[in-house]
């Protein structure tokens, strides 16, 4: 049995290292793009480890039930037949009848005359007795189309959304630039609220520590919060005119030392060391209203001896944090985001 699993490129090795306590005597049979990692690994095996732990760094995985040769010249039409026959062979047959489907499709070979849509009406047209879903899916038909080596294949499984660990194919969930968008760090802000399935307190209070430009400011403000916004450098002006602003013009910890108000959620995706984030974390936990207050903030990562620094973060967080979920996001580069809850 085969897996596909999906990380940030960079973190290849601490993807792989999550894979191997899931699943010991896995091995790796190719790449099929960078950061996209084709696995003798069963997937039932990870799905279920990481259903009672979910990883950090593998953003995606789902299964490859059934491997299909494709030839390397034919025309469009001819490798729908393929794919169609292969499906009807192996995925239906197993599909639940009435639960909401959606056929996820990635393409890696760039000289293929298909595109993912196509594959994607071309399967679904095939199922019957079951709702296309496209935005929440309870079981995806995962189609991965490759190389390895100079071989064109692709590879077709069927399992349940929430095993995937993603609803969006490949974990690659994408934004359209809002109005008024005033930052591309907004889209980290925005996953991390859809993934950890966070509800924000209406009219609730919120400290937005290394704020500026706004970014994470403004998508607070956009769901009602008031926003307490501290950095040293300039908000954007856009903000300084929100009543609902209240703007401090200083570093994290001056700040620190005059706040005595409490919050609802704190967030921080200042760019310091993450042991330093995490200990200046610590020290702010105190203005989290109990029992529920929470926060969310990134960690920084070094390009060299992560996995111990990240260690590290997370054991001095953990002395004044549950830590409810760690994972790297499609919009985290040499991040990772957590949701913390005060102790």
């Amino acid at each position: 049995m085969r897996s596909i699993v999906t990380c940030n490129p960079d973190f290849e090795d601490l993807a792989l290292s999550e894979v191997r306590r899931a699943s010991p005597l896995c091995s790796v049979c190719g790449k099929l793009a960078a950061g996209v990692l084709l696995l003798n690994a069963p997937f039932e095996s990870l799905a279920a480890a990481w259903r009672a732990q979910p990883p950090i760094f593998v953003r995606h995985v789902c299964p490859a039930h059934k491997e299909v040769l494709l030839p390397s010249t034919g025309d469009a039409e001819r490798l729908l037949v393929l794919l169609r026959a292969a499906c009807a062979e192996a995925i239906l047959p197993s599909l639940k009848p009435a639960e909401p489907f959606s056929v996820q499709t990635r393409i890696f070979a760039g000289d293929l005359p298909l595109k993912s849509f196509d594959v994607n009406c071309a399967l679904a047209e095939l199922v019957t007795d079951a709702p296309l879903a496209i935005r929440q899916p309870r079981q995806v038909i995962s189609v991965a189309i490759g190389r390895l080596n100079t071989t064109l294949s692709a590879w077709l499984g069927l399992s349940s959304a929430a095993d995937n660990l993603s609803d969006w194919a490949g974990g690659a969930r994408r934004f359209a630039r809002e109005q008024g968008c005033i930052s591309r760090s907004e889209f980290k802000l925005l996953e991390a609220l859809e993934v950890f399935g966070v509800a924000l307190p209406p009219r609730g209070c919120a400290l937005d520590l290394g704020a500026a430009p706004g970014g994470w400011t403004r998508v607070l403000r956009e769901r009602g919060m008031y926003v307490t916004a501290v950095d040293p450098a300039a908000l954007d002006p856009r903000l300084l005119s929100d009543s609902g602003v209240r703007y401090r013009r200083l570093t994290a910890e001056s700040y620190l030392r005059i706040a005595s108000e409490p919050f609802d959620l704190i967030v921080n995706d200042m760019r310091m060391d993450a042991r330093d984030s995490a200990r200046l974390m610590c020290a702010y936990a105190r203005l989290l209203k109990p029992p529920d207050g929470m926060a969310i903030m990134t960690l920084k990562l070094p390009e060299t001896k992560r996995g111990a620094v990240l260690k590290s973060a997370l054991s001095i967080l953990a002395s004044s944090y549950q830590i409810v979920r760690a994972r790297q996001l499609f919009h985290n580069r040499s991040e990772i985001t957590l949701q913390l809850r005060r102790r």
